[in-house]
């Protein structure tokens, strides 16, 4: 009888020093990018969508990646058509710079838009599993330079809503086409 008490309790005892897994969690908020909502320059209330955007990072050969699902056509999962972005900014760096390219699968109807995001960042702690994230801080100072590398502005008026990137669940910057 003893020796069964024995193994119960060096059992218990055992089971009592197991730790939790240090595995961060999918739902952790980790570093945000950059959101940007498209709206109607005619109706500045309403949001419209954007044809066959591309964007592409500066230095980059393919875009950013919108459809993690792969097409037929693999240039298809850098493409999107919606009203809203989110976009990736450079951790290590204090400038981005992306070139927006509309109508990205008319060779006809390109046109492209370069935007230059200055920022500041700031490594927050998240939590041992998890590490660290970055935040943004958009400028006081020309946050945004816009400039058009094939003569036509598709991009008519760009609106700094939020300087603050601490979150992918608001709209940080508002376009107008």
């Amino acid at each position: 009888m003893k020796k069964i008490i024995s193994l119960l309790l060096l059992f218990t005892f055992g089971l009592s020093s197991c730790e939790k897994d240090d595995i961060c969690d999918a739902n952790t908020p980790t570093t945000p990018r950059l959101v940007i909502t498209f709206y109607d320059i005619s109706n500045p209330t309403k949001t419209r969508n954007v044809s066959n955007l591309k964007v592409i990072g500066d230095g980059m050969e393919q875009g950013i990646v919108f459809n993690e699902s792969l097409a037929e056509d693999d240039s298809l999962r850098y493409v999107t058509s919606g009203s809203s972005v989110s976009i990736p900014l450079k951790v290590n760096d204090t400038t981005s710079t992306f070139k927006f390219i509309n109508n990205s699968l008319n060779a006809a109807s390109i046109n492209t838009d370069v935007i230059k995001f200055r920022y500041t960042t700031q490594n927050v702690y998240v939590s041992r599993a998890c590490g660290f994230k970055t935040i943004f801080q958009l400028r006081n100072v020309l946050p945004i330079v816009q400039t058009d590398p094939d003569g036509s502005i598709w991009m008519s008026g760009i609106d700094l809503l939020n300087p603050n990137i601490e979150s992918e669940n608001e709209t940080h910057i508002k376009v107008f086409f």
